[in-house]
């Protein structure tokens, strides 16, 4: 079982940025892909930055340039930085940890406001 925590969410206004962290805790072994993900309202949920145990990263083109994905693995956390924000950026934003068996872990989320 892998437990994770995001926190880093608040209200900003355009082209401000925010960052965001998620700290997991638990069995870290089966995990190969941590990410962000984040749903709108209304809308589904939707990738928005993916990084790789070996450290390869992917991420969504609407927030190419402007969004950074790194890990700290001594502290088992993931971080997203978000630059540029925008209005349509605007969500609740989730951390996501990808085992090779298929097996996901989600945490509760954390709400990202973009307006003036």
């Amino acid at each position: 079982q892998v437990q994770l925590v995001e926190s880093g969410g608040g209200l900003v206004q355009p082209g401000g940025s925010l960052r965001l962290s998620c700290v997991a805790s638990g069995n870290m072994f089966r995990i190969n892909t941590m990410g962000w993900y984040r749903q709108a309202s209304g809308q589904q949920r939707e990738l928005v930055a993916t990084i790789a145990r070996v450290g390869s990263v992917n991420y969504a083109d609407s927030v190419k340039g402007r969004f950074t994905i790194a890990r700290d693995s001594a502290r088992n956390t993931v971080y997203l930085q978000m630059n540029s924000l925008k209005p349509e950026d605007t969500a609740v934003y989730y951390c996501n940890h990808h085992q090779w068996d298929g097996m996901d872990y989600w945490g509760k989320g954390t709400l990202v406001t973009v307006s003036s």
